[in-house]
């Protein structure tokens, strides 16, 4: 299945003729010895976390605390200004620092939806960068000359503007446009005000779902390309926990459609069924 950009941002998919679902847990890649899967990786993290109470992504603060995973794939993202801003932002930090991931994706009470789409999505753009800025070194073009999600999904990019017909290009190509076009829309003030009581535009929602669902494509490869890797350097119990909350926000707000999270189904189901 291919699932190419479209000629303008809202992002309708353009899939092949083949619907099929792949099977759990497939992989582009060929794994090894006996290290787990994500599914039964993520089910282990997760009763880790429960059992300690848990410390939540911490809005990617404490992502990967190892020594040699500093790196970022570009500048972090600020929120934006204003009380506002601010005052959401605290609310975040302290409700992922309870642990309690649910809580930390409700919209607080009398809080304006779009001003709270807005500080998450700055988040979670930041918590996708660092992610896949610990992953550069393995991310290449010569070991990932597409942007797959295992062997039947792949995504190809446009973005309406300057790449109007979807192109063929290897991951970290694709992630590279995918970090710039975002980093366009977020400092576009007439998408993401700046100032508090700017108001926002009625497709403000259209470009947040369209936002989201293209991370979602990073989560996608890393889990099918790279997961092997992330559990050789001790990193799935971060990586599960920032996904937990990436999907758990997703699902409270109805951000990505049902076929888009089709390569990462059981792990999703693993994820909400709980709730």
């Amino acid at each position: 299945m291919r699932w190419g950009e479209p000629a303008s941002d809202r992002g309708q998919n353009h899939l092949s003729a083949s619907q099929s679902t792949p099977p759990p847990n497939s992989s582009s890649t060929t794994t090894t010895g006996t290290a787990p899967s994500p599914l039964s990786a993520f089910r282990s993290s997760d009763r880790e976390a429960r059992g300690t109470g848990g410390s939540g992504s911490g809005g990617g603060m404490s992502l990967f605390g190892l020594g040699r995973n500093q790196k970022t794939f570009r500048p972090k993202k600020s929120a934006p200004s204003g009380s506002k801003g601010a005052q959401l932002r605290k609310h975040i930090d302290a409700t992922l620092g309870s642990g309690n991931l649910r809580e930390a994706v409700r919209l607080p009470p009398g809080e304006d939806i779009n001003e709270w789409l807005a500080v998450n999505t700055v988040d979670f753009f930041n918590q996708v960068n660092l992610l896949y800025g610990t992953l550069t070194e393995f991310c290449t073009s010569e070991s990932c000359p597409t942007m797959t999600a295992g062997p039947k999904y792949e995504y190809r990019w446009a973005d309406g503007v300057q790449i109007k017909k979807p192109i063929e290009v290897s991951a970290p190509k694709y992630v590279e446009y995918l970090m710039d076009w975002i980093e366009g829309q977020l400092d576009n003030e007439t998408l993401f005000p700046q100032k508090l009581g700017t108001p926002f535009p009625p497709n403000f929602k259209d470009v947040v779902n369209t936002i989201f669902k293209r991370l979602f494509r990073v989560y996608a490869h890393i889990y099918h390309s790279h997961f092997q890797k992330i559990v050789s350097l001790k990193e799935e119990a971060h990586l599960n926990t920032c996904f937990k909350h990436f999907i758990l926000f997703t699902n409270e707000f109805g951000l990505i459609d049902k076929k888009e999270l089709a390569p990462l189904q059981e792990l999703i189901e693993s994820i909400i069924v709980p709730y």
